[in-house]
């Protein structure tokens, strides 16, 4: 009799997950009770109900959960000054009161490419996006905002019934006699302990995400800021636009060829005696094959 009744506990208990998650509590139908709750005279399965969640007290409608939402961000930016723009940042991270997940810093040429992933408190989210641009000029910035509420507390639903299981299997355990009883009640443990830390960690992810949002930032250092002047309307308004991004292209144009003579300097010095050593072997050869001039006057008609 005893051996039929831990049987009928443990099989409540495998099914416990799934009746919680189809919203119902487990019956005593299942070992043959009349719903007083005890099964036997010994109490083994009198604890196989599954736990309910309690009502409010207005009249049986359930607590109200709180909102769980993860932020995130993405910035790209640009500066002249990479130095004073990066400790900036670092300032309003601290000041905001997040870190540093990750960062690294590149050589593209003669400027520098930052690459940051940023943690900010959820409530300090907005704040960081609103003053980010005091230390770098942004370029490009989107946001996002997950609602992760159902998620979030279907996994700590989960848990909590899977922390219930745990309990009533080594209750169980304790109360069981035979060596086939014992190896499957801890095999049914080992597989409840192992759900339970994967649960765990799932919620443990989802604090981290809920309570710091992420940002993931680029910081370019440029040598000139890119324009940030208002598309002209007006005719006149385009023309002198135009006039100014012609002269403002000249003038890159003339600042590059000059650096870009700069940076070849050797190279085009090579080259111009290469061609002056070439000229020069060119007018000594032509001079050589030219016919010597005649000192006979042509005879008078």
């Amino acid at each position: 009799m005893k051996r039929k009744l831990l049987s009928l506990a443990l099989a409540a208990l495998l099914l416990l997950p799934l009746l919680t998650a189809c919203g119902g509590a487990a019956t005593d139908s299942a070992a043959g009770s009349d719903g007083g709750g005890s099964y036997s005279e010994n109490g083994w399965a009198a604890d196989v109900e599954s736990p309910s969640a309690a009502p409010q007290e207005d009249g049986g409608s359930w607590e109200v959960r709180t909102q769980k939402k993860i932020y995130t961000a993405y910035l790209e930016t640009e500066t002249t000054v990479f130095d004073e723009a990066a400790q900036g940042l670092s300032q309003l991270v601290a000041e905001l009161g997040g870190y540093f997940q990750s960062q690294s810093v590149s050589n593209h040429g003669a400027y520098r490419y930052g690459a940051y992933t940023i943690r900010i408190p959820a409530e300090r989210f907005q704040d960081f996006l609103l003053q980010v641009g005091d230390s770098c000029h942004v370029l490009y910035q989107s946001s996002a905002e997950d609602d992760v509420t159902d998620a979030y507390y279907d996994v700590e639903s989960r848990l909590t019934t899977q922390q219930t299981k745990l309990a009533r299997l080594q209750d169980l355990l304790s109360r069981a006699e035979t060596m086939e009883d014992i190896i499957t009640i801890e095999s049914a443990i080992s597989e409840t302990e192992l759900e339970i830390e994967q649960l765990t960690g799932s919620l443990r992810t989802y604090d981290s995400r809920i309570n710091y949002a992420t940002v993931d930032m680029t910081l370019s250092e440029v040598y000139k800021l890119s324009s940030e002047e208002e598309a002209a309307t007006t005719f006149g308004g385009r023309i002198a636009d135009a006039l100014r991004q012609g002269f403002r292209s000249a003038v890159d144009f003339g600042e590059n060829f000059l650096v870009l003579l700069a940076r070849g300097w050797v190279l085009l010095a090579a080259a111009a005696v290469v061609i002056l050593v070439g000229l020069r072997l060119f007018l000594k050869k032509r001079k050589k094959t030219s016919p010597p001039p005649s000192d006979q006057v042509p005879p008078q008609k």
